[in-house]
């Protein structure tokens, strides 16, 4: 039964301890990020698949096998269309949260140290962007689905003191816990401009209409009167009716859904409502943020601080307007699309020179609180976009342009001078200013276009997969082995290491060394004259002999630069060194201690 709406004890005082100075939490400056799609990460559970009725599946509908060529349709599929594309938002292939905790091993092993999990709320679909509601996690990403389902439907969606802990609820609290016990962080995904249309309060609405109590709780335009002629009608994200837009007054959402969302995310945050945050999230992602407006941010940003002032919380946006959102009263960081961008025409495209590339990443550091940049999400794929290594395939096409095959998108997988390229854009990317943020399988050598393709299941090295051998346009393509990259899983891992172990990589200052060249680049992150890396990045298909200055740094005696890629030390003398790369390779310098006995 629906109730009259509480309320949220939002006060002045509460916003008073947003501190105006903008803070970055320290473990945020430390860790190596990884985002999980969880319904394509890992099958840790069968026995709570999807099933066709929650998926409004055709007949005949069934889970589709994990290791199948991803191109490969089903009979039900076929019976939706004739084009791929008519089925596969459908397809659901088992990812829950059992296979994340049963993976945490990996991703430690991988270097890893926060996880970014895209949304996990009750919805429908496979990704989670339509939540049904925020209180819960999705129940088939838990044990018991249908026990889920009895417990949920005794709450009163309005009154936290009804609310319960579902088995998926448990499990999640379970997932914090041992991701926790590893050291790690874990953050989850928050969308506030939208739900589904089978949200609670959205059912409601669509069923009294302007009798409803949550008639101000969406942006309608017109309900159904018969008598005036007008039909119900509502601003969906984007045009998209199936996300019906939350209501806005000013620049910020109307009090009874801006007073639920401050409960729900008191419920992530501090599960035990004890004060101690320790058993809740240690941050959230926000979706689509600059289609809310910033007085609501400031006030919820208020609360998520209040609650744990060592909180991250990072922006989706896209552009270099992400500088306005990142401050003391609004976010810790942005996911650096900006960064992606960047790294995209330099290493990928070769579309500008070194200059404009350091010119402007210098722009994007600049334009941001001081030590803002240490905590951005320095991605270069996601959900959103194609992934890395077909970016690399298909170059010269502007950064997240819809890569899809009917638009002449490649869907092969990399040859090997192509991985090449993917390896040199994530040493930059591990060896820059922020912290690196790998979506899930771009370390095991995924490939995809954009969406559905950047959305297939993770690939493990437990698995045997089909050889992807189709192409949705029937276009000729070769048979690509889809099998788990080790090679590649290594260098992710080695990077990973060679971050971690090096403090200098995570916080030190980003410090371009002069040179004449453009295919090449050099630079240091340095704390001190003596606590510095050096990292080199030859884009050139040539290999290339580089000088590095060293008039800034001091090598006491006994020392000397050991490449961490090669575990190979290089000479120098007072003023510089020298070294030799491979076509498209580069280096991370850093001093070592010599063995006194050789």
């Amino acid at each position: 039964m629906l109730t009259k709406p509480i309320e949220a004890e939002v006060t002045d005082e509460l916003l008073d301890t947003a501190d105006n100075n903008y803070h970055t939490p320290e473990w945020a400056k430390h860790v190596i990020w990884y985002q999980i799609f969880p319904e394509r990460f890992r099958n840790g559970d069968s026995s709570n698949d999807p099933t066709g009725e929650r998926v409004n599946g055709p007949e005949g509908w069934a889970p589709t096998p994990w290791t199948s060529d991803w191109y490969d349709r089903a009979d039900w599929e076929k019976s939706m269309g004739d084009s791929f594309m008519d089925g596969v938002y459908h397809r659901r292939y088992g990812g829950d949260l059992q296979g994340v905790i049963d993976k945490l091993d990996y991703l430690m092993e991988l270097g890893i140290g926060a996880l970014y999990l895209n949304p996990i709320f009750e919805a429908v679909s496979l990704h989670k962007y339509d939540a049904s509601c925020y209180r819960h996690i999705d129940r088939f990403f838990g044990p018991d689905p249908e026990g889920d389902r009895a417990i949920i439907e005794q709450e009163d969606p309005q009154n936290p003191a009804t609310w319960q802990w579902t088995s998926a609820d448990k499990l999640f609290l379970k997932l914090i816990e041992e991701v926790h016990n590893r050291d790690m962080k874990i953050i989850i995904d928050g969308v506030f401009n939208h739900t589904g249309t089978d949200f609670w309060a959205f059912r409601d609405l669509a069923e009294k209409q302007d009798e409803s109590i949550f008639k101000d709780w969406y942006a309608v335009k017109s309900f159904n009167d018969p008598y005036v002629g007008s039909v119900f009608d509502y601003e969906g994200w984007w045009g998209h009716k199936s996300l019906p837009e939350l209501k806005e007054e000013g620049d910020t959402l109307v009090k009874p859904v801006r007073e639920h969302i401050f409960e729900i995310t008191k419920r992530w945050m501090d599960p035990n409502g004890d004060g101690n945050p320790s058993d809740g999230v240690d941050g959230w992602r926000l979706d689509v943020p600059e289609e809310v407006g910033k007085g609501f941010w400031k006030e919820w940003n208020a609360v998520v601080r209040s609650i744990n002032p060592e909180a991250y919380t990072v922006g989706e946006l896209w552009t270099s307007d992400s500088k306005e959102w990142v401050s003391g009263e609004l976010f810790t960081a942005a996911m650096n699309y900006p960064f992606a961008k960047s790294v995209q025409r330099y290493i990928i495209d070769q579309s500008i020179s070194t200059n404009e590339f350091l010119d402007e990443l210098e722009e994007v550091r600049n334009s941001f609180p001081k030590d803002a940049p240490y905590v951005m999400q320095n991605l270069m794929d996601s959900h959103d976009t194609p992934r890395l290594a077909s970016m690399v395939v298909n170059p010269g096409r502007e950064y997240n342009e819809d890569g899809r095959p009917k638009l002449g998108f490649d869907v092969r997988k990399p040859n090997a001078e192509e991985r090449r390229i993917q390896k040199l854009v994530s040493l930059f990317q591990y060896t820059y200013v922020g912290a690196p943020m790998i979506y899930y399988g771009t370390e095991a050598g995924m490939w995809g276009a954009g969406d559905p393709d950047d959305r297939k299941p993770m690939v493990w090295p437990d698995f045997e997969y089909d050889p992807e051998r189709l192409d949705p346009l029937d276009r000729e393509r070769p048979v690509d082995d889809n099998n788990f990259d080790e090679k590649l899983f290594n260098w992710y891992k080695k990077l990973g290491e060679i971050r971690n172990e090096h403090e200098v990589l995570q916080t030190g200052n980003f410090v371009p060394l002069p040179s004449d060249e453009q295919e090449y680049f050099v630079f240091a992150r340095q704390k001190s004259s003596l606590d510095f890396a050096i990292v080199v990045i030859n884009r050139s298909e040539e290999p290339r002999q580089i000088k590095i200055p060293l008039a800034n740094f001091e090598l006491p005696e006994h020392t000397y630069l050991e490449n961490q890629l090669t575990d190979t030390g290089i000479e120098f003398s007072e003023h510089s060194a020298e070294i030799s790369l491979p076509p498209v390779s580069g280096a991370i310098l850093i001093p070592e201690q010599k063995d006194q006995c050789d």
